[in-house]
């Protein structure tokens, strides 16, 4: 998969960055994202990629599933990614709430994914622990 990717193209998340100087180094190195913003977007350009590893390790072990099994599914083609909002609790600032819409389509019909998903930072990493769908 690594190998396919365009590190000079504009990165999917809507930053107009490159991939290797936005998302990329969260995907693909060893540096943590470093809010709940970025990591729900390096999260949305990981699914765009087929990043499963990077999807479960960002996910937080207490929701965490076993496995994605995004394999057997359709394919996806993934449009664009909308973030609405994003909030950091001031009495909790190792949580955050971050609502996005993302675009896709699924046998040339179109959706749209709106949710609005939890946060939680443990030390100097985010993960992601759940949503609320819209």
């Amino acid at each position: 998969m690594a190998g396919l990717i365009d590190r000079q193209a504009r990165c999917a998340c809507g930053s107009n960055k490159n991939f290797t100087d936005c998302c990329g180094c969260y995907i693909e190195g060893n540096t943590p994202a470093p809010s709940a913003e970025a990591l729900m977007r390096s999260r949305y350009v990981a699914y765009t990629l087929g990043c499963e590893d990077y999807l479960l390790v960002t996910w937080h072990p207490s929701t965490r599933p076993v496995t994605l099994d995004t394999v057997d599914k359709v394919e996806t083609k993934w449009l664009g990614l909308e973030v609405k909002r994003h909030k950091y609790n001031l009495k909790e600032p190792d949580r955050a709430l971050v609502e996005f819409v993302a675009r896709y389509k699924v046998g040339g019909r179109a959706y749209r994914l709106h949710e609005v998903s939890r946060f939680v930072r443990e030390g100097e990493q985010w993960f992601y622990v759940d949503g609320d769908m819209h």
